[in-house]
């Protein structure tokens, strides 16, 4: 395999078919292909399709895949540390979603889970950024009290779609709220939130309702587990107090300075940073900068700049060094530290 160098560049848009609708705000937004049934975009990813051999892969701009050059050269891309800790995965997998209708209620497994059913080294934990919202959106977090293994089978054998959203908690959400989701518990997503996902890098869904989606959630829905299994990683108790204070934040896009956008909570699965463009410096590492606004650059110590504008999404390698955000301001996604 031919070395690929690692440097900054801006990635082209990824986006393929799913099971529900997608709108038009990743097409315009990204330039992207847009679709009816392309309410997703994967951005930076080394991750697959559950089951698929390349469906999701990011390529560059020579045409290579993103995999495939950090498994040439992975300190180059991800630094020294981070091989160390976690070889050459990148742990994050960056996601625009953009859901012309209501995802069904759904749940991913966690890394242990992940490891004793399905043999890979990953869960499913994820955060969403919420982008824009129409008024009175919402999204449902958890279950309302403490529900048993069979009451949960027996609405998704039931396919009682409305007994399934009657039992989650769903909170009013607007642009610059995020949502931090422990892997396990049960989420929807109402239509038209135009959401920028973190997660670990699986595509690994397990389904509790399918009706009104383009997917056969018997055949599908459960991993490959059967649902007796897949139902042994959800999550049935409610989130506490002290768990609904983490998981729930907001970042301040009128800053100047660069701030965290999740609570610690979120560190030891991945990190987002909303940063304004006022030329402060960030440290080097892997990340993916999307700019949100404003056209500027992006000024790398060890490699110089790079022009972007709203809408690009840039791959940073470790290897780049230091760099600062000037005159665009936009979202920093980076795996955890070490």
């Amino acid at each position: 395999m031919m070395l690929t160098p690692a440097v900054p560049e801006k990635l082209p848009a990824n986006q393929f078919d799913h099971f529900y609708q997608g709108g038009d705000r990743i097409g315009r937004l990204r330039n992207g292909p847009g679709g009816p049934m392309r309410p997703e975009e994967w951005i930076g990813s080394t991750t697959t399709r559950f089951g698929e051999s390349e469906t999701g892969l990011s390529t560059l701009a020579d045409g290579t895949l993103l995999r495939d050059a950090i498994l040439v050269d992975p300190v180059a891309w991800l630094g020294e540390e981070h091989v160390s800790e976690f070889g050459s995965s990148t742990e994050i997998l960056v996601k625009l979603l953009d859901p012309d209708q209501r995802l069904p209620v759904h749940y991913h497994p966690d890394k242990t889970f992940a490891a004793e059913k399905l043999h890979i080294n990953h869960g499913k934990t994820e955060a969403w950024i919420i982008l824009e919202a129409p008024p009175g959106a919402k999204v449902g977090l958890g279950f309302r009290r403490a529900m048993s293994k069979s009451e949960v089978a027996a609405l998704v054998a039931a396919h009682d779609s409305q007994g399934l959203l009657d039992s989650l908690v769903f909170i009013g959400v607007q642009a610059g709220d995020a949502v931090f989701v422990p892997a396990g518990v049960p989420h929807a997503i109402e239509s038209g939130i135009f959401i920028l996902e973190l997660q670990e890098p699986t595509d690994l869904s397990i389904l509790l309702e399918w009706n009104d989606f383009a997917v056969n959630g018997e055949k599908d829905g459960h991993l490959n587990l059967g649902f007796d299994s897949a139902l042994d990683a959800l999550r049935l108790s409610p989130l506490n107090a002290e768990e609904n204070r983490q998981v729930f934040t907001q970042f301040d896009t009128g800053s100047s300075l660069s701030h965290s956008i999740f609570h610690s909570v979120a560190d030891p699965f991945f990190r987002a940073d909303y940063l304004p463009g006022e030329g402060e410096k960030i440290g080097a590492g892997f990340g993916i900068f999307i700019c949100l606004s404003g056209s500027g650059s992006l000024d790398f110590e060890l490699f110089g700049q790079l022009s972007v504008s709203m809408g690009d999404a840039v791959l940073i390698p470790h290897c780049a060094g230091d760099f600062s955000v000037d005159n665009c301001a936009g979202i920093l996604s980076r795996p955890p530290m070490v």
